[in-house]
């Protein structure tokens, strides 16, 4: 992936077929999957030549190992294999979970490791302080990727595969994509070690030698240097700076910005970078007050594309409770529980208000969860930035009335199927905002189906135990009954 499409262009890029997407309904098509792709082919168009039908375990097995024989010669990376249901009619049949086929299951390849040392561990800050550390690797080439660097999640990590700065260790993209350090390779080790003992032990130093490799977490944030702090029962150690790190207040930003919090479009990771290395921004509230002219002083940014990103700073002034509550940023409250809290309480005031104990009578909010919102508001400086950006604008619509809102609640339902109107996650969260639960599976407890297109298992089972299933129309009507605007 490139930004500058030039580059791109000067790619020989290919591609194969695999399927069909949408087909007319006077199409004559064959009954087999296998069949369908070699009439693809005879039109000429790009088929994989090494697809197969197989009848049984056993082909199939024996057809994994013959590929996996060849992955190392083939001119593209593959990470495993696909099995089909061949009848067209047996995968209408079987339908979809999600996203996923049921007709169609991947059979992965063992991961390809290879041997790199790890040069030095440094420290990362995220958005919530927490200090992660990461492997330093000599560059290795894996499945076409050249990898440097790997994380090694926290500190008991380190220490259950013990491992140390100048190892040599086993590397791997766990499911062919995130580099991940399996283990040290311990003969290399060590080798080096006695190579190091004799080293030191002539110069009667064999305290320096015993420490040398170890890794220890800094006392001190290595960016903003607040003091490095643990809670008794996380492995997690997070920096006490705050937003006065810069590492949070980059990664805070990064995520009040995003498309599901207040999806300020065009305000990517470089610029959001440069405010804060300029010092244009101290905390998220600065962007409402950032100007034209001062974009245009950052790298590669033109007054069009400083008007523009003005613009959209504007825009996203207007949004909702949920979206607000998921852009603070608290520890533990994502889109679900934000958008559970925003059905639960008529405004961010109420929220503020609450404690510890109200806050566990709410839906999936826990001690830990409700502990973080109570913090959080707590915090002078959080209340102050709130303050701010409502000062500037930030605004969304107020529902007098919380229970106004919940009128479904106490009903359960369940969407399956292909809907023509709505959007699966929009149906969703328009039934979520009334109330009501939406279940991934039918049962005695469940309300009712809405069903779409090629609707599935779930329908069938809806109508063997008796379970009321409607259309999207009917569920369109229902929502707008409830004064729910789409």
């Amino acid at each position: 992936r490139q930004l500058d499409s030039t580059i791109t262009a000067q790619r020989p890029l290919d591609f194969f077929i695999y399927a069909l997407g949408e087909v007319s309904d006077d199409a004559t098509l064959p009954d087999r999957h296998y069949a369908i792709l070699q009439r693809l082919k005879s039109w000429g168009l790009p088929v994989c030549p090494l697809i197969k039908v197989c009848r049984g375990t056993t082909e199939l097995m024996q057809y994994y190992q013959h590929i996996l024989q060849q992955r190392d010669q083939l001119d593209y990376e593959i990470d495993g294999v696909v099995y089909k249901v061949n009848s067209m009619a047996l995968q209408k049949q079987l339908g979809f979970v999600s996203r996923a086929p049921r007709w169609a299951v991947a059979h992965k390849f063992p991961a390809v490791e290879k041997i790199t040392q790890c040069r030095a561990i440094d420290f990362q800050v995220g958005r919530t302080g927490a200090i992660t550390p990461v492997a330093r690797l000599k560059p290795v080439n894996i499945a076409g990727v050249v990898v440097s660097n790997a994380t090694l999640h926290n500190m008991d990590e380190i220490a259950r595969k013990d491992i140390r700065v100048k190892d040599y260790v086993i590397i791997r993209r766990a499911g062919d994509v995130i580099p991940q350090v399996v283990n040290v390779y311990r003969a290399k080790r060590r080798k080096i070690q006695l190579q190091q003992w004799w080293y030191w032990s002539t110069r009667r130093n064999l305290s320096s030698y015993l420490s040398l490799h170890k890794v220890a977490i800094p006392k001190n944030c290595p960016v903003c240097h607040a003091p490095v702090e643990k809670t008794p029962d996380q492995a997690v150690y997070r920096c006490s700076g705050g937003w006065t790190c810069p590492a949070q207040l980059v990664e805070g930003i990064k995520h009040f910005a995003s498309r599901k919090a207040m999806d300020i479009d065009g305000l990517g990771d470089k610029i959001i970078q440069q405010l804060v290395d300029k010092q244009f921004i101290q905390n998220v509230a600065d962007l409402y007050q950032l100007k034209a002219q001062q974009l245009v002083k950052l790298d590669r940014m033109g007054e069009k594309s400083a008007q523009k990103l003005i613009t959209a700073i504007e825009k996203s002034k207007q949004t909702t409770l949920a979206r607000f509550i998921y852009a603070l940023g608290i520890r533990e409250v994502g889109e679900s529980t934000a958008r559970t809290l925003a059905m639960t309480y008529t405004d961010l005031d109420e929220l503020s208000k609450q404690d510890e104990e109200a806050l566990q009578t709410v839906e999936d909010i826990g001690p830990v969860v409700a502990k973080h919102i109570v913090d959080y508001f707590a915090n002078e400086k959080n209340q102050q930035i709130i303050k701010s950006l409502r000062a500037s604008g930030v605004q969304w619509q107020k529902t007098e009335n919380a229970a106004e809102r919940r009128t479904l609640a106490g009903n359960t339902y369940v969407l399956t199927g292909k809907l023509q109107q709505l959007k699966r996650e929009q149906a969703k969260a328009a039934l979520i905002r009334l109330g009501a639960k939406v279940a991934g599976s039918v049962s005695k407890k469940t309300t009712a189906v809405f069903a779409g297109e090629n609707a599935g298992s779930k329908l069938s089972k809806a109508q063997d135990i008796g379970i009321p299933v409607y259309t999207e129309a009917e569920l369109i009507r229902l929502l707008k009954e409830h004064n729910l605007d789409l």
